[in-house]
């Protein structure tokens, strides 16, 4: 009836979304329970138990496996759409349990090579497929509190699998791949039985023809695009803003700083968000998450101590914390109903060239300022780089009504 208000539809997580968030907390808490060992083995002296190789050898692995992960992450959400995302996600699983299992037994740098572009395989068959998944069985109005949920999970794994790692170190760096490994085949079981096959109706012609529809689509090409400066951001919490700790601080400060950029989002996201949903649009909520984390850095400039710094990573990890959830929820309503996946593995073109160029950008800019005797240089560029993307992300949402059903995408 006209002028009746129809009541919400009242958020409860089924078995399906309660999976997805147990999932990934176990894929992130498997994934951080081997990857930072994987220097301390490979490159750690011989004397305390390491083998001793080039920290530049082994760096390049990580970085190829990065790279392997986030380009196939594209074509996983195309084919998502075609199989459904429940098959992807554990096949890829199932190839990460691989490839965590064979580095532990790797003793030479091809094979340590081989091993980790086979975990970036299976990364990028699951990460798109997930988005998608969790799009499918969560009501238009819950995206971004399910995606926050999510995230939660993702930052609880951030926490545990380094605690379970180090613990397992003990035993042998082959011992903690193994464990890592044998949790992948258990996130991929409990999808397996909580997780429906999803197989979207109206599927697309060919594996290509959802990515061509997403980049033509002009207002999500742009959104995309543009959330390439932040992802030049959300880089820096491993490059420049740890640099800065080292130098305040010492070695030991990375702990410190890791644990409270993820024991903040643990504690704080979901109730934040419900926050944010409340009083902001999607929308607007990204746009001023993002000048904020702009803003953090720039006042990190002005951080002479480690104190004054983790209070500047406070303020970043409540901005981080809003951008994914809307960004995903965002991505959601641009995309149709059948291209959900596409759309996803498209919007990962962003976090690739994003992460890649913010990595190279933030070690440059601190080697840059520190030769020039201009150490607030890094920052202020950083800050810059966010004033930009958040007037960047405003232009490119202009006029854009997409309402929770996901109907408004401009082609």
């Amino acid at each position: 009836m006209p002028g009746v208000r129809t009541p919400p539809v009242p958020f409860r997580p089924s078995a399906a979304q309660l999976g997805l968030v147990a999932a990934n907390f176990l894929m992130w808490g498997g994934f951080f329970a081997v990857i930072p060992l994987v220097t301390v083995h490979f490159s750690g002296p011989v004397a305390q138990g390491g083998l001793g190789w080039a920290a530049a050898s082994v760096g390049l692995v990580l970085g190829l496996r990065q790279l392997t992960q986030q380009g196939l992450t594209v074509f996983g959400g195309a084919w998502a759409d075609r199989l459904g995302p429940k098959p992807l996600i554990v096949w890829g699983c199932a190839l990460r349990t691989l490839g965590f299992a064979w580095m532990g037994f790797s003793d030479s740098l091809p094979e340590l090579l081989a091993s980790a572009l086979l975990a970036g395989v299976g990364g990028g068959l699951f990460d798109a497929p997930k988005s998608a998944a969790i799009t499918q069985v969560t009501h238009p109005d819950h995206r971004t509190r399910m995606f926050s949920l999510t995230s939660l999970s993702g930052n609880a794994g951030m926490v545990t699998g380094p605690l379970l790692g180090t613990a397992l170190l003990g035993l042998g760096f082959r011992t903690a791949a193994l464990v890592a490994a044998s949790v992948y085949v258990l996130a991929g079981l409990v999808l397996v039985v909580t997780l429906p096959h999803l197989r979207p109706e109206g599927r697309p012609g060919s594996s290509l023809a959802g990515l061509r529809q997403a980049a033509k689509d002009t207002r999500f090409r742009r959104f995309t695009l543009v959330l390439i400066g932040y992802f030049i951001l959300s880089t820096q919490i491993n490059v420049a803003v740890t640099l800065k700790a080292i130098s305040l601080a010492g070695p030991g400060a990375t702990g410190p700083l890791y644990g409270l950029s993820a024991g903040l989002a643990v504690l704080l996201q979901y109730p934040l968000l419900r926050l944010v949903e409340r009083w902001l649009p999607v929308r607007t909520a990204l746009v001023t998450a993002v000048a904020l984390v702009g803003l953090s850095l720039g006042l990190m400039s002005l951080a002479g101590t480690f104190p004054a710094l983790l209070a500047c990573v406070a303020l970043y990890s409540l901005g981080t914390m809003i951008v994914y959830p809307t960004q995903q929820t965002l991505t959601a309503r641009f995309a149709p109903g059948a291209l959900v996946g596409s759309y996803f593995g498209f919007s990962a073109i962003s976090l690739g060239v994003g992460g890649a160029a913010g990595s190279v950008l933030g070690g440059a800019l601190v080697d840059t300022g520190a030769h020039l005797g201009l150490s607030a240089l890094p920052w202020l560029t950083l800050a810059a780089i966010g004033g930009v993307s958040a007037v960047g992300l405003a232009w490119a949402l202009r006029g854009f009504d997409g309402g929770p059903d996901g109907d408004a995408a401009d082609s």
